[in-house]
C-alpha cells in the first residue's frame, strides 16, 4: 500500500525471524488487471512505518499506456481533519502468468513485492501480502467490509501461516 520499501523476492520457503521455515506464500490463480483498477479501501493492515499515524487509508489503482500500474495512495494524518497524505508510484507485473505477483516502487530503484493473495470473485475485496509474510493489507471496495466475508478471510489467512492478531483494523469515514 503506502510506500512499499525494498524487499527480495523469495519464491521458494521463507526463513523466518526466528530461523523456522514457512511455506511458499500462495497468490491467487489470476487477475484481470482492468477489473482490479479502481480505488481500494483499507480495511485492516500489519503495523508497518510508512503508514504510521495514517487514518481513511485507501489506494487507487490505474493502468498506463506502458502497461504499468499507477499508484496513489491516500490517508489522513492522525484524524479525518489531518492534513491528507499522498504517495503516488508505479506497479508493474513480474508474473504474466498470473498477473498476482507484482512488484511497486515509490521511489526509484527501491521496489517491494505486492502479491495479491485473496481475491473476491466480483473483485469486492482483495488481500495483498509479502512473500515473508512482513506486510498484509484487506482491501476492500466499500469503507466497510461484512464482518462474516472479514472472518472468512482470516481464516483462509491463517493457513497461510499469517498471524491475524497482528492485524490492525483501519478507521474509514462512513457515509450515512
Amino acid at each position: 500500500m503506502f510506500g512499499i520499501l525494498l524487499f527480495p523476492v523469495f519464491l521458494n520457503a521463507c526463513v523466518t525471524e526466528k530461523g523456522g521455515h514457512i511455506k511458499t506464500l500462495e497468490t491467487v490463480n489470476f487477475v484481470d488487471l482492468k477489473r482490479y483498477t479502481g480505488q481500494w479501501y483499507e480495511i485492516a493492515k500489519y503495523q508497518n512505518t510508512f503508514q504510521e499515524g495514517c487514518v481513511g487509508s485507501k489506494a487507487t489503482y490505474s493502468l498506463s499506456d506502458d502497461g504499468k500500474i499507477r499508484v496513489i495512495n491516500e490517508c489522513y494524518d492522525k484524524s479525518f481533519s489531518g492534513k491528507l497524505r499522498k504517495a503516488k508510484g508505479k506497479a508493474w507485473v513480474v508474473d504474466k502468468e498470473t498477473n498476482a505477483r507484482l512488484k511497486v516502487s515509490f521511489f526509484w530503484p527501491f521496489a517491494g513485492d505486492y502479491w495479491i493473495i485473496d481475491l473476491g470473485q466480483d473483485y469486492e475485496y482483495a488481500v495483498v501480502g509479502h512473500p515473508k509474510r512482513k506486510f498484509l493489507w484487506i482491501l476492500s471496495r466499500t469503507p466497510e467490509m461484512a464482518e462474516d466475508v472479514y472472518q472468512s478471510i482470516l481464516v483462509r489467512l491463517e493457513r497461510q501461516e499469517y498471524d491475524t492478531a497482528k492485524l490492525i483494523k483501519t478507521k474509514q469515514i462512513i457515509e450515512e
